[in-house]
């Protein structure tokens, strides 16, 4: 790169060669005043040669050449007259005066001066002054140019003499050489094409905020010049921003412009002005703008006010430098002044001159060039900068450059070039200037010391000791001693400078004055260079010295070093200093401003290598400098943890380099994140080493992630060292060949690169290829991604040659190259070829080629089964082709096949999306034989028509090995499939309607031969007459297994011209004919078939819309069965029903007569669906007149059809109509069921008529039905509009319905009324043996009835709302119903008072009577009051329940009363203290002699109530249960009544549950244990007996033999008691059931109690749920199984099991046949513990319940468990909840419902089921009348199914119970 400056001498001609153009082009427009000015001026004969010319253009150009030849007088003259003639502008004038000798020219300008630099004076711009123009303004115009030409020598004098003086002092660098001072060598700089930050101020970047993005910052070098001559509008300010790290030669630029300028290379430029915000930090007041341009940089001599207005008019042509915005201490973000702006003599703070200056509200039209470090734009500067660029300091040749200018004298310069050179690291930070000077000046005083080995530091850091060190050294010469004696002997005057440093930036302060200084420290930092003086203004007046650290980075280095050395500061304020949050609170802006190194320096001096030089100068031990470098590190480690940015985790790595802490570099790394993400921003080389460094130092594999960054091709250098990339990512729109050779040099090295991205960057095939070379020898690539570049040709076979010898690649990705077609062939041709390539998918432009990642090599198949005496080699690779959307033609097809035909292990084949038509595809298919594709063959979107669908069919045809076609014209699709691959996945299928095909049913039966195929034809806009070359295929097709010709125009002719191929198609399994356009009379058509084709095996139509047609078909009876001749008759299908189901057909009664004749016709139909086919009253009814004659049917259903309430009841009369018919449903006037049996014998029959609006009027014809049949089940006429005088027809005739049934009338409408009615029949009734009322919300009403003697009499009142009078009436009836068996009142408004009157009401002749009362005042009532209550009743009471937590009161009473004795009464009395009520314990004693039962639940006994209670209840002889639960009794009360219990010598049953008894209690109760030989029920649980209480029951259990039941559930039994009891277990040979959920034992404690229950030989339930047990139990339960031959019940949920003691207790199982209920829940089970369940399913026969619950069954077991369940005769209840079942599980289980025929409720909450799912169960349970519930809630159902499914069939519960 050449310097931006080139001078050349200047001389006058040069000049006034330089003001021609400018004056031609004006002096033209004023031709006539030119030749009147020439006359004057140049000899008449001169002239005469004028008259030749015609041009005015060249006549001016003659006339100036004649003016300039006639002498300096005459051009003088001639220049002065011009000037005063015509306002020029000032850059024209003062060439023009200059030339004419006026001004000092000489020294104003110099030669060389391009031209084009100039601005260019527009036409017009200069106009000729009125001729009346006065002397004095002439005058004062000349003194205004002379004032501005005198300011302008000024200046330019002012600037040589400043930098004459410097470059005097540079002439002594060789002996005393000054920090950041050495000759100048241009830096690179990048300028930005399109600053983005102008159209979105908003968005800040990580690094420089405000500025373009990276990838706007093109790497484009350009010159200063370039940047200063960028054409702008000659009234807009020029806003030129530079940015630039620290130490990349910013200031130093900038001060060479200005000497530049002064040297006349800027003649574009009148007047130049540079200002250091540093220095004008230090003013503190307001200033004018004329008061910033004089008095603080350059006042003129004379006429300042002339100058300053001259500076206004040529605004255009001044250049005003702000140097440093970073070092601007006070706050710049400022707004507008005011919407017009300023004005000029308006004095403005230093942040509103600069803004205002910039915005272009000040001197407009200026240019204003600003330089700083990266920080956060001010917002204003957001707006206004024009041009924006990065300094980015030096490359290689430039810092070869600088060393060979800096060694120019010395004879080891090319040592010293090539020292520099030979370094990766070292030349790294060459590149910054800054540091290049400091390692030159280490270089020069090793080398002058002749040192023979050179070694320099390692950091940034140790360089500036360096440099330090070997300043003092110098400047005391070779006398002075060694390092430690130069530090000692200046040690306080060092320190000072430190000191000096610290409060500087503390304080913002940059510069210094004298009085800041003291005297020794100023004298020693001037002798050594560290500080420079200058002159500083303030104000107008004198300037003041003032003083500086010659670089920032230099008072930060000294600030860091002063607070390690200091020991003013402890380690909380160096902590404090050091923590970076505070740097980067906000993203971009850094609270400490003047620090941008600060933190680096302190991290470098915290290394081991530093420690020395701080011992020396702190004066202190090791230890102490250790302690402070341990915080340094420590914050560093604390800081990786937290998520960084790109440029902070830039700037952590950074300091982790300077500390060479490998320990450190390790820790840190491994806390980073493993991608390290770096997003639109420049990299230095410095900042890959430091990423290197800590990638390198760590042990993971991490991702490197360049999005959008600038990285130099030096930095690819260093980032070839690093090891330990795994992932290595460029998004650069810069990364071309260059860039592409480059990284290819370094990928070796890269020893774990297992993926590479170059996307969106400009690499071409030569690219790829050089990059592809070098990868091809990084064995361990399993990844190229080169999207988004410009690789149009990468020469196929060359590249897959490479690519072939990467052993481990898996994917190479060239998409987005704008692939030519010839290309991308080629690669398909080669890369189909390649041994190790899977897939290879060039879809438009994309093109990704994917990999085995091992080698090609042919392996044996472990698979194929070998033929005799013969062996097979298989490859085991399968190869993948795409090649879509390309644009293929006809004329490629051959191409094409060659292809294919090349590659002999094809998987599958895309050659959708081109337009190869008819006759390419036909090409393609003529060479199927020939070809070896596995999978699928996809020729759709190739433009085919019909001749091409039948050349597709003709193929299917010869090549064996299809499997499926698939074409749709209209959906421009073309798929074949083939057989190798049974587990390739089939296309997405048509939409099914809801009905059964039954095809899941078939099981094993309807498997499809190997050679079947599956054509679908769908959507072609076939016609009738295309047709018939179609079927002349399909008559040749002779393997079809299904048939879709869906979405076609076929019509009723096309239907019926395909039934004639029917006798073809031997292996049809489905065929499908949907929206075809066909008519009712295609309906008669295939019902007919259904006796022609008797092996069709479900026909499911519908002329709705969409129209369906779908017909399945059984497996034919055998390959000899043949076809009748001219007829479509075959042998019966013996044993296998038809299906036959019509939805959305609209038929009225001849069409149901018609249809009703043909079905009769067809033995086999076993089922009818008809589903919104608007059958009116009189076509049901015709419909049920044909029942008799469908033999086998077995389910008539009638759906979506209105069903009046005479509907209902006709529908009903099928049970008399058809003696076959099992069930009748009818459900919501709108769905109809009946399901028929097999044979004619007698079964119970299911009547249920729900809300279908039977009322008063239908009653009589419904009760003549249900008279006239004699095996009715259930009669449901719930939900209908009965109503009191319904309900009292029914009941008047209800005495006639024979045999033993329930009825249902729950919501009807009854009153209070019709209760009473209802129990007076009741009770006159002979055969109504049970009624229950509810007339809450509920609405119940049920009556049971009963033929012969049945003695029950049970009614039920529950929330009627009875007011006293309906009591009274009650009451009455009950004293008649004298054989009543069992009352429960519940909620029914009765107070104490008239339970009183209840019980005196109700009495019988002889037996027992049991009461429950259920009121609130139970809950309220004392014990003792509630015994009062109890002795109201007639009878002997032998049961009492009191269970306050269900406000429950209960007796059971027996008739007639027998009276105690006498003398055992008393006895008893004698006990009680004498202040008991002797009357109420007598009459109890009496009441209760017969008392067997006593259960009290959460009461509340007091003192007496307690001792009552042992006294006289406890001791009665005939007590055989006693329970108290959840109840509070003094504490007392509670021993005593805990030894009462030793009274209780015949009890059978004790139930202390839930009385948290203490261990006192517990003693005692073992004592009393020991006196109840009879015992056979102890339950203790909810007791927290811990392990010692149960250890002492455990010794009380030992001896009671006859105890057949223990619940000690819940109870904090540990191994310790559980091992006790387990020994216990051993005797108990009559242990029938246990209960030990809910303790906490471990597996250990576990496996010793299935020990022990082996040895209980009749155990029939085992309750051990919630105890965590493990698998080891599990498997321990496993073996102990086979001794437990009685099992009935086994609860085992939520017990840790796993699929390892799960599958152990699934096959044990099996041994249990008894088992009748199963609970595993909250097991995670896994799969194949299900599956071994679901084997054994079948050997359970009592099976009722098993739950399943949160097992994790999935989909994939839901098959295997729907069979189980089906073998299983007695379920009832199946829990799935909180499972992972979806549509597919639910499918599998609704199609088992129907083979469960006890089943109730199916549990399937909190699933995956969804709409699929939902409508099959919905489907099936209309087939299901037993069941009573399936339950969804929690499933992902669509909105609005759930409603429409419950008013289906309301067993559909979705709601949360």
């Amino acid at each position: 790169m050449q310097p931006p400056f080139q001078p050349d001498d200047l001389d006058v001609a040069a000049a006034v060669a330089r003001a021609r153009p400018q004056l031609e082009e004006l002096l033209t427009q004023c031709l006539e005043w030119l030749l009147c000015t020439a006359r004057r001026l140049v000899p008449q004969a001169a002239l005469s040669s004028l008259g030749t010319t015609a041009s005015p253009r060249e006549r001016t150009s003659l006339l100036l050449d004649l003016l300039q030849g006639a002498g300096p007088a005459a051009w003088k003259h001639f220049a002065q007259s011009v000037c005063m003639e015509y306002d020029l502008p000032l850059d024209l004038e003062v060439l023009l005066m200059s030339s004419a000798g006026e001004g000092n020219f000489s020294q104003t300008e110099e030669p060389g001066i391009d031209t084009r630099a100039q601005s260019s004076v527009p036409k017009g711009s200069a106009c000729p002054r009125p001729c009346s123009i006065s002397g004095s303004d002439k005058d004062a115009k000349r003194r205004r140019l002379d004032a501005c030409v005198n300011y302008r020598h000024l200046l330019i004098s002012s600037i040589r003499q400043r930098y004459g003086s410097r470059r005097a002092a540079e002439a002594q660098e060789q002996t005393q050489p000054l920090p950041f001072n050495q000759t100048f060598v241009n830096v690179v700089i990048h300028q930005s094409k399109a600053p983005r930050f102008k159209e979105r101020p908003e968005k800040a970047q990580e690094g420089l905020a405000g500025a373009a993005e990276a990838e706007e910052c093109a790497d484009t070098a350009v010159k200063v010049s370039d940047l200063l001559c960028s054409e702008a509008s000659s009234d807009t300010t020029k806003v030129i921003f530079l940015f630039g790290k620290p130490g990349i030669g910013k200031t130093r630029l900038m001060h060479r412009i200005f000497q530049k300028w002064a040297e006349g290379v800027l003649p574009q430029f009148l007047f130049t002005f540079l200002f250091e915000f540093r220095q004008l930090n230090l003013l503190k007041r307001k200033l004018t703008l004329k008061e910033l341009l004089f008095d603080m940089f350059l006042q003129p001599e004379d006429s300042p006010d002339a100058v300053f207005q001259g500076l206004l008019e040529n605004a255009q042509q001044t250049l005003i430098i702000f140097d440093g915005l970073d070092e601007f201490a006070a706050n710049m973000d400022v707004s507008s002044s005011s919407k017009r702006g300023p004005a000029l003599t308006s004095p403005l703070s230093i942040s509103q001159l600069f803004a205002e200056l910039c915005r272009g509200s000040l001197l407009p039209g200026c240019t204003v060039l600003v330089t700083s470090r990266p920080k956060r734009l001010p917002d204003f500067l957001l707006c206004t900068v024009s041009v924006l660029a990065e300094i980015g300091g030096f490359d290689h040749k430039k810092v070869e450059e600088y060393v060979s200018h800096y060694f120019c004298q010395h004879s080891f310069r090319e040592r010293a070039i090539a020292h520099v050179k030979s370094s990766t690291k070292l030349l790294s930070m060459c590149l910054i200037p800054a540091l290049c000077n400091i390692v030159c000046i280490c270089l020069e005083y090793l080398f002058l010391k002749h040192q023979t080995s050179v070694e320099l530091p390692q950091t940034m850091t140790q360089f500036y000791i360096k440099m330090f060190l070997i300043f003092l050294n110098k400047q005391q010469g070779d006398c002075a001693g060694d390092e430690e004696t130069q530090v000692n002997c200046n040690k306080k005057a060092i320190l000072g400078l430190l000191d000096l440093a610290l409060r500087g930036l503390e304080e913002k302060k940059l510069v210094f004055y004298v009085h800041d200084i003291p005297e020794d420290v100023k004298e020693f930092a001037s002798l050594h260079g560290l500080l420079t003086v200058f002159e500083v203004k303030t104000s107008g007046t004198c300037p003041e010295a003032g003083y500086a650290f010659v670089h920032l980075s230099l008072q930060e280095f000294f600030a860091a070093l002063c607070l390690m050395v200091s020991r003013r500061v402890d380690k909380n304020y160096l902590k404090k200093k050091f923590f970076l949050k505070s740097k980067w609170t906000l993203k971009n802006e850094t609270k400490t401003e003047f620090m941008e190194s600060f933190h680096i320096f302190l991290s470098g001096l915290s290394s081991r290598e530093c420690r020395t030089f701080l011992m020396l100068l702190a004066e202190q031990d090791e230890a102490w400098v250790q302690e402070k470098q341990d915080v340094i590190l420590e914050s560093l480690k604390k800081l990786a943890a937290t998520h960084l940015s790109g440029p902070k985790v830039l700037e952590l790595c950074h300091c982790t380099f300077e500390t060479q802490n490998l320990k450190v570099a390790q820790h840190i790394g491994s806390l980073l994140n493993f991608k390290y993400e770096f997003k639109n921003f420049r990299l230095t080389t410095l900042d890959m080493s430091a990423l290197v460094f800590v990638i390198n130092s760590g042990q993971d594999l991490i991702c490197l992630d360049f999005a959008g960054c600038l990285v130099d091709t030096e930095c690819l250098e260093v980032l070839a060292g690093c090891k330990n990339v795994e992932h290595l990512s460029f998004r650069s729109r810069r990364c071309g060949d260059d860039f592409a050779a480059a990284l290819s040099k370094g990928l070796q090295g890269m020893g774990s690169l297992k993926k590479l991205e170059l996307t969106g960057g400009c690499i071409t095939a030569e690219g790829m290829t050089n990059l592809v070379q070098a990868a091809s020898q990084c064995l361990q690539l399993k990844e190229i991604n080169l999207q988004g570049n410009r690789i149009r040709d990468p020469g196929g076979k060359r590249v897959m040659d490479l690519f072939s010898k990467m052993e481990k690649l898996k994917k190479v990705d060239l998409s987005h190259n704008h692939l030519s077609l010839n290309a991308v062939l080629s690669l398909a041709k080669e890369g189909i070829m390649c041994q190790n390539v899977t897939e290879l998918c060039a879809r438009g432009d994309t093109m990704v080629i994917h990999f085995s990642g091992a080698s090609g090599r042919a392996q044996r198949s472990p698979d194929l089964k070998l033929e005799e005496n013969k062996e097979h080699l298989m490859p085991t690779r399968r190869v993948n082709l795409c090649l879509q959307d390309h644009r293929l033609l006809s004329q490629h097809a051959r191409r094409i096949v060659a292809i294919l035909q090349s590659c002999p292990c094809l998987s599958e084949v895309d050659l959708s999306g081109n337009k190869l038509g008819d006759e390419g595809c036909s090409c393609l298919l003529k060479s199927l034989p020939c070809l070896s594709i596995s999978k699928q063959l996809n020729l759709s979107q190739n433009r085919l028509s019909v001749s091409g669908l039948c050349s597709l069919l003709q193929s299917a045809n010869s090549c064996q090995e299809v499997m499926e076609l698939q074409v749709s014209l209209s959906h421009d699709t073309a798929v074949l499939r083939f057989r190798e691959d049974r587990e390739l996945a089939s296309l997405p299928p048509r939409e099914e309607p809801v009905f059964s095909t039954g095809d899941q049913q078939c099981g094993e039966e309807n498997q499809t031969p190997d050679t079947s195929q599956k054509i679908r034809l769908t959507d072609c806009n076939l016609q009738g007459s295309d047709l018939k070359n179609v079927c002349a295929v399909l008559k040749e097709c002779g393997h079809i297994s299904e048939l879709d010709l869906s979405g076609n125009f076929l019509g009723d002719e096309g239907l019926l011209q395909l039934f004639q191929c029917l006798p073809k198609l031997k292996m049809l399994r489905s065929l499908k004919f949907d929206n075809n356009r066909i008519s009712l009379s295609s309906v008669f058509f295939l019902a007919q078939s259904l006796t022609t084709l008797g092996h069709i095996k479900t026909m499911s139509l519908s002329l709705g819309h969409p129209q369906v047609v779908h017909l399945t078909f059984w497996e034919r009876v055998s390959s000899t069965s043949r076809w009748r001749s001219g007829s479509l008759a075959c042998p019966k299908q013996e044993g296998k029903g038809q299906s036959f189901s019509l939805r959305e057909c609209r038929v009225g009664l001849e069409d149901v007569t018609r249809l009703c004749q043909t079905l009769a016709r067809c033995p086999q139909l076993t089922e009818i669906h008809l589903s919104g086919n608007s059958l009116s009253d009189q076509s049901i009814e015709r419909l049920l007149s044909f029942l008799p004659f469908f033999c086998h049917l077995t389910l008539l259903s009638i759906r979506k059809n209105s069903l009046s309430p005479r509907c209902a009841v006709l529908l009903l009369n099928s049970i008399n109509l058809c003696e076959r018919v099992r069930a009748v449903e009818v459900r919501s006037s709108e769905n109809a069921f009946l399901h028929l049996g097999a044979s004619t014998q007698s079964h119970r029959t299911f009547c249920r008529l729900t809300g279908c609006a039977i009322g008063e009027g239908q009653v009589e014809e419904l009760c003549s039905i249900l008279e006239q049949h004699g095996w009715l089940a259930e009669i449901d006429l719930s939900r209908n509009q009965l109503g009191d005088e319904g309900l009292r027809c029914l009941l008047n005739r209800l005495h006639r319905v024979p045999g033993t049934c329930s009825l249902n009338l729950s919501h009807n409408g009854i009153s209070q009324d019709g209760v009473l009615h209802l129990i007076n029949a009741f009770v006159t009734s002979g055969n109504t043996t049970e009624v229950q009322v509810s007339l809450c919300s509920k609405a119940t009403l049920i009556i049971k009835l009963a033929s012969g003697d049945d003695p029950r009499k049970i009614l039920r009142l529950a929330e009627c709302n009875f007011q006293p009078e309906h009591l009274e009436k009650l009451f009455l009836l009950l004293e008649r119903c004298t054989g009543l068996t069992e009352y429960t009142s519940s909620n029914n408004n009765m107070t104490v008072q008239a339970a009183e009157r209840l019980l005196h009401s109700l009495r019988k002749d002889l037996g027992l009577l049991k009461i429950s009362i259920e009121e609130p005042w139970v809950w309220r009532e004392r014990v003792v009051d509630l015994l009062e209550l109890a002795l109201q009743a007639s009878g002997s009471i032998t049961e009492i329940m009191v269970c306050k937590d269900k406000t429950l009161f209960q007796l059971v009473i027996r008739f007639p009363h027998c009276l105690e004795k006498t003398e055992s009464v008393i006895s008893r009395l004698s006990l009680y203290k004498p202040q008991m009520q002797h009357s109420l314990c007598q009459r109890l004693c009496e009441k209760c002699a017969q008392l067997q039962q006593l259960r009290w639940s959460h009461v509340e006994l007091q003192e007496d109530e307690a001792e009552m209670l042992v006294r006289i209840l406890l001791p009665l002889p005939e007590l055989k249960t006693f329970g108290l639960t959840s109840s509070s009794v003094a504490p007392a009360g509670i021993d005593y009544l805990i030894s009462g219990l030793q009274n209780c010598q015949a009890i059978e049953e004790l139930n202390l549950g839930y009385m948290k008894l203490s261990s006192a209690a517990i003693l005692e109760l073992v004592l009393g244990l020991c006196e109840m030989p009879s015992l056979r029920r102890f339950i203790l649980d909810h007791n927290s007996i811990g392990d010692e209480g149960c250890s002492r029951l455990a010794e009380a259990l030992r001896k009671m033999h006859s105890l057949e039941e223990i619940n000690l559930s819940h109870n904090e039994i540990g191994d310790p008691g559980l091992i006790n009891l387990a020994a216990v277990l051993l005797e108990m040979q009559n242990l029938k059931k246990i209960d030990l959920s809910g303790n906490c034992p471990s597996p250990a404690g576990g496996e010793k109690l299935m020990e022990a229950l082996a040895h209980c030989k009749h155990i029939k339930e085992l309750l051990l749920s919630r105890n965590g047990f493990g698998d080891r139990t599990a498997v321990t339960l496993a073996l102990c199984l086979p001794h437990m031959a009685n099992l009935k019940v086994l609860h085992f949920q939520n017990n840790n099991i796993g699929q390892a003691g799960g599958l152990e207790l699934a096959r044990a199982l099996v041994v249990c046949e008894l088992l009748e209920e199963i609970s595993l829940s909250e097991n995670d089970l896994g799969e194949q513990s299900i599956h071994a369940l679901s084997k054994g399913l079948p050997s359970f026969r009592r099976l009722r319940k098993i739950d399943l619950k949160f097992c994790g069954v999935t989909d994939g077991a839901s098959k295997s468990l729907s069979l189980g369940f089906q073998q299983c005769p007695s379920m009832e209840e199946i829990i799935l909840s909180w499972n992972a079942l979806g549509d597919g599980g639910a499918q599998e289980l609704a199609i088992a419902l129907p083979k469960m025929e006890k089943l109730k409720v199916l549990d399937l909450e909190k699933n995956h089921i969804g709409a699929c799912g939902a409508t099959k169960l919905a489907e099936e349970l209309a087939t299901c009348p037993e069941i009573e519930s399936i339950r969804l809630w929690g499933n992902p159902v669509p909105s609005g199914l759930p409603e429409t499914l419950t008013s289906q069939d309301p067993r559909l519960c979705f709601s949360f119970n």
